[in-house]
């Protein structure tokens, strides 16, 4: 926290030493430019989100994927003269979890893959804040931001800055951009409650868990369990963008994106189950033979682009193609399209659909095939190969003229969207967004 203030002071200082400069000159002649963004605005948005499947991660790859999430986020973008914006951005995320609550599945009736418990891990809040400046130059052909984040749940800890530079020329036809972020993140390391007692120094099998419950199958419940030694992870992304309007009514970009991560990869309360370990058991659930292990390392690259089509008044085609691969062994196709309909001059239709390919990960096995000699193992299905096909649907309403106030508040627009997501497997999930901007009088 400390240090995020000290960026965040740091960045306020250098927004008003290069205010004062910019305010100074020798040149009396008065030239009007327009500024960047004419007043105040506010941005309210919040989503409804929920899913189930059967490959609950927590679970070793068995058992409910059952989770909701609502969210709710502000958005405050203030000029601070005609050149530079300020944008504070917060939000807070309240989620359950049946998956996540088996984390400790033996403090709520029988334990079991399918049943949700009760404890302190079935829900959690997740909160952030980030700050941003940018600064356009007087003809508006350069553009520089720069900003800083603070995020935080029950076991998780992030801070986070970055900065972006773009360059428009070609008498604005033709846009450059590079960006570059650095994420500092933090574990506080939660493990499966049956792995706790194996924990150097802890009783083992003489835990009051395995005397309050009786061990079926293997009996002699011995995991090759140990804690991790690093609890931090850091990631570096970096990014080039390129964007041309190649005539009135068609616009391409592309984009090529690096992002080095380093550090606790692995989710430590993610079990495994072995193959060539005999099965033990409480009640209905499985006890995990070891946790998730990954590399300490992954490099990914991503690269694609947009082609986005004004047929007319009415109709307009947004597409969008992207290719990843990591050092992983995942690869993935990405191809989506949408087609807003004007049915109004304040009314437009979002019709949408997307569609996502992607390999395993070399670590990847289901429940009970990976194998204990083996170095780096997990039964995460985001991890496994799959296709995915996404649909969506919105409506959205702008008034440039924010005829509709809420006291002080002129309501500038409305987006309205639903999103149905299916993979070839058990997983389903949907989401409910809203957003409101509204700009001060």
């Amino acid at each position: 926290m400390k240090t995020f203030k000290i960026s965040l002071s740091a960045l306020l200082l250098f927004i008003s030493f290069f205010g004062f400069t910019q305010g100074k000159t020798n040149d009396t002649t008065q030239v009007y430019k327009k500024r960047v963004l004419e007043t105040t605005e506010i941005d309210f948005l919040a989503s409804y989100y929920q899913q189930d499947g059967n490959n609950a991660a927590v679970s070793g790859g068995i058992g409910t994927e059952e989770l909701q999430d609502v969210t709710s986020t502000f958005v405050v973008s203030v000029p601070l003269n005609d050149d530079d914006i300020l944008t504070i951005d917060a939000g807070v995320s309240a989620y359950t979890s049946a998956s996540s609550s088996n984390i400790n599945p033996f403090d709520k009736g029988e334990a079991n893959f399918y049943t949700a418990s009760s404890g302190a891990s079935s829900s959690d809040v997740w909160t952030n804040i980030t700050a941003s400046y940018s600064h356009s130059s007087d003809d508006r052909n350069n553009i520089i931001s720069a900003k800083a984040s603070l995020s935080a749940e029950y076991d998780y800890f992030s801070m986070g800055f970055g900065g972006s530079y773009s360059r428009l020329f070609n008498e604005k036809n033709t846009e450059l951009s590079i960006n570059a972020n650095v994420y500092l993140d933090t574990w506080t390391t939660i493990y499966p409650y049956e792995l706790r007692p194996f924990k150097e120094g802890n009783s083992g099998l003489n835990d009051p868990l395995f005397k309050k419950y009786r061990i079926t199958g293997n009996t002699n419940y011995n995991p090759q369990f140990t804690e991790f030694d690093n609890k931090g992870r850091n990631s570096y992304s970096l990014g080039f963008g390129f964007s041309q309007i190649l005539h009135r009514n068609v616009q391409g970009s592309l984009a090529l994106d690096f992002v080095q991560q380093q550090g606790l990869l692995s989710t430590p309360f993610q079990r495994v189950y072995f193959a060539d370990v005999e099965d033990s058991f409480i009640e209905k659930f499985q006890l995990a033979d070891d946790i998730e292990r990954l590399p300490d390392s992954r490099f990914k690259v991503a690269m694609g682009g947009r082609l986005n089509w004004y047929i007319n008044e009415r109709f307009t085609v947004r597409t969008l193609y992207r290719y990843y691969f990591d050092d992983w062994s995942i690869t993935s196709h990405t191809a989506s399209i949408e087609v807003p309909y004007k049915i109004t001059d304040k009314f437009t239709l979002y019709p949408s659909y997307r569609f996502y390919n992607q390999s395993a990960a070399e670590y990847f096995a289901p429940a009970n095939e990976n194998l204990s000699t083996d170095e780096y193992y997990t039964s995460d299905y985001d991890l496994s190969k799959f296709n995915a096909n996404q649909y969506g649907f919105g409506v959205s309403y702008t008034d440039i003229f924010t005829s509709l106030h809420l006291w002080k508040l002129g309501l500038k627009s409305v987006d309205l969207k639903f999103y149905k997501y299916e993979r070839n497997s058990s997983f389903r999930s949907s989401i409910f967004t809203s957003g409101f901007k509204f700009v001060i009088d």
